[in-house]
């Protein structure tokens, strides 16, 4: 099996970032002054947050920074709930279960349970361990409120970084408690020398015109430039890869789940819906805009009268204006499809 290239070929160094020089300096001199805060990293999706705090953890830490790094997905307790805890093996001594139905404690509840134990666990071998929470936005209130005060009690164990690509859901008292760095998309001078790098690396074959049609499709977002790089890669099967090539590699087909989502929505079936929702977002890692532009285009194509199209589509696109300040997309899309019939 190969690779993924975006991991392949990550920075693991915060030298070797891409962009965000401000951050990475700001970071640098954190820690050669040994002031290191907590953290709340905020900017838009793949733009090198998670990246950053891995290089981070390395150069505080060395060899043992997995032992002093841990990772949690806010999306995952506050999206996916019970079903997301009884996958993650580090949960089970405090859920004691694998059936989800048999926990009896509130998702926050456990939330909390967790972030308090990890936080208390004082570094054997540094000054204080790292608690990254990716997706913040995801936490509800309650749950922010209880992280400021455990940010608070355990400031001596262990440094949060929070990272977001939505500051202002985070509670005011929360975002006073840690310092905050921004992070954009890399210019494409950055990113086209990166990719030349791994093509050379690879014995990849490009056309004049390849590079510069993968740096139009990603715009700064260096994962989806690796992404398309490899899919491009894959599809030529070593010949050489060419503008067409990359923009056919990067073609997507409607999932299926939408097309029997749009029907389960006009039937006025919404625990059918809702398990489709599900499907797409945690199984297949569809994001709330990927449902939506599938949703116009099975509307499109369904044979509905105009009147209706163009009404279901004003309530698509409403949706889709509230998901860039929505704490949960699922939410809005089970809203939206509860109003279809």
């Amino acid at each position: 099996m190969q690779d993924l290239w975006t991991l392949k070929y990550r920075a693991d160094t915060l030298e070797g970032l891409l962009g965000n020089e401000h951050a990475v300096r700001t970071l640098s001199e954190l820690v050669q002054f040994g002031t290191l805060p907590h953290l709340i990293f905020y900017g838009p999706e793949n733009s090198g947050k998670t990246t950053t705090s891995l290089a981070l953890a390395r150069r505080l830490y060395g060899d043992t920074w997995k032992n002093n790094f841990v990772y949690f997905n806010a999306s995952d307790f506050f999206d996916q709930g019970k079903r997301y805890l009884v996958r993650d093996k580090r949960f089970v001594r405090f859920i004691g279960t694998d059936d989800p139905k048999k926990i009896y404690k509130s998702v926050i509840d456990l939330f909390k349970e967790i972030i308090n134990e990890y936080a208390g666990m004082a570094s054997i071998d540094a000054d204080y361990k790292i608690i990254y929470i990716d997706n913040a936005e995801s936490l509800r209130s309650d749950a922010q409120h209880a992280l400021r005060r455990i940010m608070e009690k355990y400031s001596a164990t262990c440094r949060f970084i929070l990272s977001t690509t939505r500051p202002s859901k985070l509670i005011s008292p929360l975002r006073s408690r840690g310092l905050q760095v921004f992070f954009t998309y890399v210019p494409d001078f950055l990113l086209k020398t990166h990719l030349e790098k791994i093509s050379f690396v690879e014995k990849l074959k490009l056309s004049d015109g390849a590079l510069d049609a993968i740096l139009y499709l990603a715009k700064g977002n260096v994962a989806r430039a690796v992404q398309t790089l490899q899919l491009a890669a894959l599809r030529a099967e070593g010949a050489e890869i060419t503008e067409e090539i990359v923009y056919e590699a990067t073609m997507k087909g409607r999932d299926e789940n939408v097309d029997e989502l749009l029907d389960a929505a006009l039937a006025g079936d919404f625990p059918r819906g809702r398990q489709l929702i599900d499907e797409m977002i945690i199984e297949k890692g569809l994001s709330g805009t990927d449902i939506l532009e599938g949703l116009s285009e099975a509307l499109i194509d369904s044979g509905e009268t105009d009147s209706d199209v163009a009404r279901l589509i004003v309530k698509i696109s409403e949706t889709d204006a509230r998901l860039t300040d929505a704490a949960s997309e699922r939410i809005q899309l089970e809203k939206l499809i509860s109003t279809f019939s």
